[in-house]
């Protein structure tokens, strides 16, 4: 299977020289890389969409620069303040979306009938 998020490319942009962070950023891209495909709907052996690879690595850098900070929704010291978005994949939601759409994978919603007891069905007497 192709690999979806290049440790090499996430090193880059995250200015990581040496080898030392290889362990922490592969179970960070293992994990990321999981829960992408569990939220899209694919499933066991199937590649993962080239044209979606963006959302895993985007995701695999906010997670890794949250470090030490996980679960915090905000905070505030001497002028600097951060804050976390409560789900890593929220900004992409709508292309995720859009991409189940578009390959016809159930959304998940729940589907419900209706049916009216009194309704005639056609060509049954009364």
């Amino acid at each position: 299977m192709a690999e979806v998020v290049s440790l090499d490319e996430l090193k880059t942009m995250l200015c990581i020289t040496g080898n030392d962070k290889d362990n922490l950023l592969n179970i960070i891209i293992n994990n990321t890389v999981k829960q992408a495909r569990f939220k899209l709907g694919i499933k066991g052996d199937t590649e993962f969409p080239d044209e979606l690879s963006y959302i895993p690595f985007q995701v695999s850098v906010r997670r890794y620069n949250r470090l030490k900070n996980e679960g915090m929704k905000s905070y505030s010291q001497e002028g600097e303040s951060l804050t976390f978005v409560d789900n890593d994949f929220d900004d992409f939601i709508d292309d995720m979306n859009r991409y189940k759409d578009v390959n016809g994978i159930d959304q998940g919603y729940a589907h419900a009938k209706w049916l009216n007891p009194y309704m005639q069905k056609k060509g049954v007497a009364k």
